[in-house]
C-alpha cells in the first residue's frame, strides 16, 4: 500500500519541476491545500443531500402549492395484466415482433399497444411538483454560491488579471474563504452525483454522469496541486448560468410562459456566450498558454487541461441542443419540448391514419386514445402543449 501511495502521489506528476510536497506543507505563517482536506466534502455532501430533502418538503413544496402546481404526474396507463407482466418481467421497449404477438393476443392494434407502453414508462416519472421542488433547491444553492463566489472574487487580483493565477505558483497561500468556497462546491457536486441515481433518469444520464465526474475531478485535482485561483474563476462562471437555468425551469413548471420565455432567452445567451466565448477565451487561454509561459507544462498540467477540454466538449454539445430548442421556440412562439426531455411524447408512429384508431374491446382493458404526458427538462425548460 505504501508503494501504491508513493506512486500515486509522485511529485514529478503532480507538481512543477523542483517543487516538492514539503514545500506545500502548511505552517503557522501560511496554509496550503492538503489532499486530506477533501475528505470533509463527503460528510458535507451527505448533509446537503439531507438538507435538500428538508428544503423540498418544507419550503419548496409549499411554494409549489401556492403557485397551484399540481402533484399529479403523467396519465396512467389503463391496468392490463398481460401488458404489465411483459413490462415488468420482459421488456419496457417491445420490438416489432413482440408487438405483433401482443396485438393478436389482446385483439388490439399495434399503435394502441405502443401507446400503452409509452404511458406506462412515463408514469414512473416524477410529477411536475417534484421537478419544481428539485429545481428550486438547485436555484437556491446556485444563487447562494454564485453570490458568495462573486463577493470573494471581487477582492482578488486574478479576477481582473488571469496571469495572477500563476504568479509564484504553486507557492500560493490558501485563505479560509477560498477553502470554504472549494469544499462547498465539491460537496454539492458530490451530492448531485448521489442524487442522479435517485432522481428521474433523463435521456442524457450518461452525459450528466460524465459531466459530474469531470467537474468533481477538476475541483479535486485543482485543489490538490493548488490551481485553486483559476478553479474559482471556473466555478463562478458556471454557477452564474446555472442560476438562470433553474429559474427558467421553475417558471416553466409554474406555467408562467412569458417569464419562462424571457428567462430561457437570457439563459441561452449567457450559456452560449459564457461556455463558448468567455470560457475558452478567458479560462482555457490562461490554463493553456499563460500557465505554459509562466510555469511550464508538467504531467498533471496536461491532465488538468484535458479535463477542461472534455468539459468544453460537453458544453459545445449542450449549446447545440439549446440553439435547436431556441429555433423551435422562435417558430412556435414559446419555449417547448427540449431534446433532453425525460418524458416520452407522441412520436411519428402516431402521425398516420391509424393514430386515432381505438383498441378493440376484449376481456382485458384497453387504453385511451390520447395521452397528456408532461415533459421533463434538461439544460433548458420546455412545456407540453
Amino acid at each position: 500500500m505504501a508503494g501504491v501511495l508513493a506512486w500515486f502521489w509522485n511529485e514529478r506528476f503532480w507538481l512543477p519541476h523542483n517543487v516538492t510536497w514539503a514545500d506545500l506543507k502548511s505552517t503557522e505563517e501560511a496554509s496550503f491545500p492538503q489532499a486530506e482536506d477533501l475528505l470533509l466534502a463527503a460528510p458535507l455532501a451527505f448533509c446537503l443531500f439531507l438538507l435538500r430533502m428538508l428544503f423540498e418538503r418544507f419550503i419548496a413544496r409549499p411554494c409549489a402549492v401556492g403557485l397551484r402546481i399540481q402533484s399529479s404526474g403523467p396519465q396512467r396507463a389503463t391496468p392490463n395484466a398481460i401488458l404489465e407482466k411483459v413490462f415488468t418481467a420482459i421488456t419496457k421497449h417491445p420490438d416489432e415482433k413482440r408487438l405483433e404477438g401482443l396485438s393478436k393476443q389482446l385483439d388490439w392494434d399495434v399503435r394502441s399497444i405502443q401507446r400503452w407502453f409509452r404511458q406506462r414508462r412515463n408514469q414512473e416519472k416524477p410529477s411536475t411538483l417534484t421537478r419544481f421542488c428539485e429545481s428550486m433547491w438547485r436555484f437556491t444553492f446556485y444563487l447562494y454560491i454564485f453570490t458568495y463566489g462573486l463577493r470573494f472574487l471581487k477582492k482578488t487580483p486574478w479576477l481582473w488579471n488571469t496571469k495572477e493565477c500563476w504568479v509564484n505558483y504553486p507557492n500560493q497561500p490558501l485563505t479560509a474563504d477560498l477553502q470554504y468556497y472549494y469544499i462547498v462546491e465539491l460537496s454539492f457536486y458530490l451530492s448531485l452525483l448521489l442524487s442522479q441515481f435517485t432522481d428521474m433518469r433523463r435521456k442524457d444520464f450518461l452525459l450528466m454522469l460524465l459531466h459530474h465526474l469531470a467537474t468533481i475531478s477538476l475541483i479535486s485535482f485543482s485543489y490538490v496541486n493548488n490551481m485553486v485561483r483559476v478553479g474559482t474563476l471556473l466555478m463562478c462562471l458556471h454557477d452564474a448560468v446555472d442560476v438562470l437555468m433553474e429559474a427558467a425551469k421553475m417558471a416553466n413548471y409554474a406555467r408562467c410562459q412569458t417569464l419562462c420565455n424571457f428567462l430561457f432567452a437570457m439563459f441561452s445567451m449567457f450559456f452560449i456566450s459564457s461556455r463558448l466565448g468567455v470560457l475558452p477565451i478567458w479560462i482555457l487561454n490562461t490554463t493553456l498558454f499563460e500557465s505554459w509561459e509562466m510555469v511550464g507544462p508538467y504531467p498533471s498540467w496536461w491532465l488538468f487541461n484535458l479535463l477542461l477540454l472534455l468539459l468544453q466538449a460537453l458544453h459545445s454539445y449542450w449549446s447545440y441542443l439549446i440553439v435547436k430548442t431556441a429555433c423551435r421556440a422562435v417558430c412556435r412562439g414559446r419555449v417547448s419540448k427540449d431534446d433532453r426531455s425525460d418524458m416520452e411524447t407522441s412520436s411519428d408512429e402516431e402521425d398516420g391514419p391509424m393514430a386515432n384508431q381505438k383498441p378493440h374491446s376484449s376481456a382485458t382493458n384497453g387504453t385511451n386514445n390520447k395521452t397528456h404526458e408532461a415533459n421533463g427538462y434538461g439544460p433548458c425548460p420546455e412545456e407540453h402543449h
